[in-house]
């Protein structure tokens, strides 16, 4: 389905009652964040939000993909799954054998059928430019500030156009932007992006580069601009794919050489100047519940502001998950599955990636196992694979269980995994926003093969039922103060594996204190220990497995211990610890900053407390920051050492 603008969009979720309209004034300054916040992290996702009377002349849409169901109604389906069975059919059709002339001609509809999802650049103006600013003017839109830390507003929907000045090919991307004033922002490429490339071309060539920034329009373009596609592989061709119809670009006005859909909310063209001076960009709360730390990226200057005499202004907030982001992963979770299947892995079934692990951190993949080290045949081909390349944490199990089932999924992989061999550590690029790597943008990976092993892949030594009898929590606690909580539930689940908050005290504290505690006896057949920091509620699985799949490198903070198995000459069995805890200078050797997570101020949940009925949103949500709180170490975005 091709939405006509984002009122089209916002009129179809209105009509499915997924939208609820704000007509109280709200400040775009955390107000709107701390509120969106609290209805993202309901059930099931809440509600869209359109903030009327924002002391600008545009209203904002905040959480407009945050459900499953919202996602589908942008995509104009009825289940995400839909779209990899079109792309499955589609890569089918074309890799069959064309023998007979009925064959060819069958072709043609479809050959059609492409080439009218291919975007277009129409002649004349179009409704993005019905007004245009005469004095461009960011401070006319109400671009929101999300944290309190943040280094100040930030535009955090901005479908970005770059083209590569060499080849004329355009890319489309998603970066944030933070606005300095009213002509001029921060463009945060990260070095592995599409962008940054050509940034460095045009430095290069000693040439400025044009750039255009798109807001609103069909949904599609948002979730286009985030889509992992190929290099050189056009994001409007996919969102022509997705909407079943061809996107019409136009020229924009100051910089003619890109193209802009001509049916966007707002389009903000400028340049960037690759011989200017750096810009200290950030702090921002990031998707992954943490601050990313300021650093040097280039400016843009705003040279013109056009857009429709109906504007709405989109915005999102990432942070501590689940936020609208997660659905957004959750699609391209679904959409690229066939494409990894169809081109890469043929032996995939199925892929998930938990909230918990804010995308890259932890993947999930489920295949058909019919060899020995197939399991580290697919982890290799995933690490190869485009942005996959930044995944921290794999999974890779069978066709015997269900990945979406995360007990069952866990019980399985326990009963089948040796820590000492079915483990894998790696190193290699990884996301930048990833504060656990020693050196920004490096780091450690590690692969778990949860699947049923073949005798080739199993150790004679290595006993294959061994149950843990339970731990005394009193009593270890008592023997090791420095562990602040312990969670074995899992244990009565078949799953052997703990969960330890601990508070550091001295260098080599958790590798130590791994040691001490697989030499206990009460520890026999518990194959993994997560320790996390002491102001972790290890009660709480979901807030842990986020916390430690963002505080982990795996190749630096596993550890291995091998011990014999009483009454069983020449067997040996193991377990692993891996430490989630923050890391320091002092106690860890760590050189970077380590970011705080992110929350709100006091003073903003008091005054959106004050206003909650006023809002009609419907019963009282206090603050997800409140849960969050205890966590923090001080108050700024960098933790204090």
């Amino acid at each position: 389905m091709a939405y006509k603008n984002l009122k089209h969009f916002i009129d179809t979720l209105e009509k499915a009652g997924e939208l609820v309209r704000i007509k109280t004034f709200v400040d775009p300054i955390l107000e709107i964040s701390e509120i969106t916040d609290r209805v993202s992290k309901s059930p099931g996702g809440g509600k869209a939000l359109l903030f009327e009377n924002t002391g600008t002349d545009f209203p904002v849409l905040m959480n407009s993909m945050g459900s499953y169901k919202r996602m589908c109604l942008a995509l104009g389906v009825n289940e995400l799954d839909d779209i990899a069975h079109q792309i499955e059919d589609l890569f089918k059709m074309l890799s069959k054998p064309k023998e007979s002339m009925l064959d060819k001609l069958a072709m043609l509809p479809k050959l059609g059928q492409f080439a009218s999802w291919m975007p277009k650049v129409v002649s004349g103006k179009g409704a993005c430019q019905e007004v245009v600013m005469t004095n461009p003017d960011l401070s006319k839109i109400p671009v929101i500030q999300c944290w309190p830390k943040d280094g100040g507003p930030f535009i955090t929907l901005p479908v970005i156009h770059t083209k590569d000045p060499n080849t004329g090919i355009r890319n489309v991307g998603m970066y944030r932007m933070q606005v300095f004033d009213g002509q001029l922002t921060g463009m945060h490429w990260h070095k592995h992006k599409v962008s940054a490339r050509h940034y460095n071309e045009y430095k290069a060539l000693k040439k400025r580069m044009p750039v255009a920034v798109v807001l609103g329009g069909d949904p599609v373009y948002t979730y286009s601009a985030t889509a992992p596609l190929p290099e050189n592989v056009d994001e409007y061709m996919l969102a022509g794919f997705l909407r079943k119809q061809k996107v019409e670009l136009v020229k924009c006005i100051s910089q003619p050489d890109i193209e802009v859909p001509a049916d966007a909310d707002f389009v903000i063209e400028g340049y960037v100047d690759p011989e200017e001076d750096l810009i200290w960009e950030g702090p921002f709360g990031d998707h992954t519940g943490y601050y990313s730390l300021a650093d040097w990226y280039p400016r843009f200057h705003v040279t013109a502001i056009t857009h429709r005499k109906d504007a709405v202004y989109p915005a999102t907030i990432v942070g501590i998950p689940p936020q609208e982001d997660a659905y957004l992963g959750k699609a391209t979770e679904r959409i690229f599955l066939a494409p990894i299947k169809m081109a890469m892995v043929p032996e995939m079934i199925d892929m998930e990636m938990p909230v918990e692990g804010v995308f890259h951190n932890l993947v999930i993949s489920k295949i058909k196992k019919e060899y020995a080290g197939q399991a580290q045949k697919v982890m290799n081909a995933m690490w190869g694979a485009g942005q996959m390349m930044f995944n921290k944490i794999l999974v890779v199990a069978d066709q015997h269980t269900t990945i979406s089932d995360y007990k069952a999924l866990a019980q399985y992989m326990f009963k089948h995994l040796n820590p000492a061999t079915d483990i894998y550590f790696s190193q290699g690029p990884m996301d930048v926003l990833d504060h656990s790597c020693s050196k920004m943008g490096f780091g450690g990976k590690m692969c778990i093969d949860a699947t049923t092993k073949y005798d080739e892949e199993m150790l004679d030594s290595h006993p294959q039922d061994l149950k843990p009898a339970g731990i005394n929590i009193a009593e270890l606690q008592k023997r090791f103060p420095e562990i602040k909580g312990i969670n074995d539930s899992l244990l009565a689940m078949d799953i052997p594996c703990l969960f330890v908050a601990v508070q550091k005290a001295r260098p080599l504290h958790i590798k130590e204190l791994n040691e001490q505690l697989y030499a206990l006896p009460e520890m026999l057949g518990i194959k993994m220990i997560i320790f996390v920091e002491h102001t972790v509620d290890v009660s709480d699985l979901a807030t842990t497995l986020w916390r430690f799949c963002n505080n982990l490198d795996p190749r630096r903070d596993s550890f291995v211990v091998r011990n014999p198995v009483p009454g069983q000459p020449g067997k040996e069995w193991a377990g692993i610890g891996l430490d989630g805890t923050l890391k320091t200078r002092l106690l860890d050797g760590f050189e970077r900053d380590w970011p705080n997570i992110v929350v709100a101020d006091d003073e903003t949940i008091r005054k959106v407390d004050e206003k909650w009925e006023a809002l009609n949103i419907g019963p009282f949500l206090p603050s997800p920051s409140l849960k969050y709180k205890p966590q923090m170490y001080g108050e700024e975005a960098v933790v204090p050492q």
